[in-house]
């Protein structure tokens, strides 16, 4: 069935979607193209469009702020863990959630969901002291278990409405078939549910890769990351120079940006799938 929108319908939805995609863009274009221009250049009005590009930012970048490099290690290493553990239990909480249903479980999902809406400043300083007694402070494992926890209520319950789209006979007809447990869910539902845990681990790294607060609370410089040296950056005692700092935004937005353009497919698919299927 084929939708049929008059002249002035498609011309507002058009003008719409370019108003999205210039909103969007804009600012990413903005910072990788002032990246390659010189300190004076960037904020001239009208912005230049025609430049001749120059990499000393980078060079810059390179020689003056090099832990910003080591920096990019931890936010990898980071998020990479983080993203790992959340989808790790985030699989096999949602399959317990789906498939033992109780008074209990449905009390400890609501009580996931408000630990998971309360601001991360509230959870953050009560934290600080018991980080530091068990040794964790400034610890690549404090942010993983920080950022796994902060994000695995949400795809427990991503994961869950995917196992709730698998018909129960299934597992009966494995379980028939003398299939165990274990085996039921490593190898039959693992593979069904491939596209929730996909968008689950997306969500994850991001947030891992971007987050600010943790990092500024929790290190000081053994597993410091990217947004902390951007940040000091801005801060510099002789100025920020803007061509450095947007070179480091740049190749800060690299891996994500590759990571949701080669991961759309399933990004897209997880979103979606468990909405609507009836």
């Amino acid at each position: 069935m084929h939708n049929n929108f008059s002249p002035l319908e498609r011309l507002t939805r058009g003008l719409f979607l370019a108003f999205m995609l210039v909103w969007s863009v804009a600012p990413i274009l903005f910072i990788v193209t002032s990246s390659f221009k010189r300190q004076v250049d960037i904020f001239v009005y009208p912005p230049k469009l025609l430049f001749m590009p120059t990499i000393d930012n980078y060079f810059k970048l390179m020689s003056q702020w090099q832990g910003f490099f080591t920096s990019l290690g931890n936010s990898m290493i980071v998020a990479l863990g983080a993203t790992l553990l959340a989808g790790i239990v985030s699989f096999f909480g949602g399959y317990a959630y789906s498939r033992y249903r109780s008074r209990f479980m449905s009390w400890t999902a609501i009580y996931m969901i408000a630990v998971r809406v309360l601001p991360p400043i509230v959870v953050t300083l009560p934290l600080f002291p018991v980080a530091d007694t068990l040794g964790l402070s400034d610890t690549h494992l404090l942010l993983i278990l920080l950022y796994a926890t902060f994000w695995v209520s949400l795809n427990t319950m991503i994961l869950k409405n995917f196992f709730d789209q698998i018909p129960s006979e299934l597992d009966e007809a494995a379980y028939v078939d003398g299939a165990s447990e274990w085996q039921l869910v490593t190898r039959i539902l693992a593979r069904l549910t491939l596209q929730g845990m996909a968008a689950g681990s997306i969500f994850v790294f991001i947030y891992a890769w971007n987050e600010y607060l943790f990092a500024m609370i929790f290190t000081t410089n053994t597993a410091k990351t990217a947004p902390l040296i951007l940040s000091e950056l801005m801060g510099a005692v002789d100025g920020t120079e803007w061509g450095v700092l947007f070179a480091g935004v740049t190749l800060q937005l690299v891996p994500v940006v590759l990571l949701v353009t080669l991961a759309r497919r399933y990004l897209i698919a997880g979103l979606t799938a468990g909405a609507v299927k009836g």
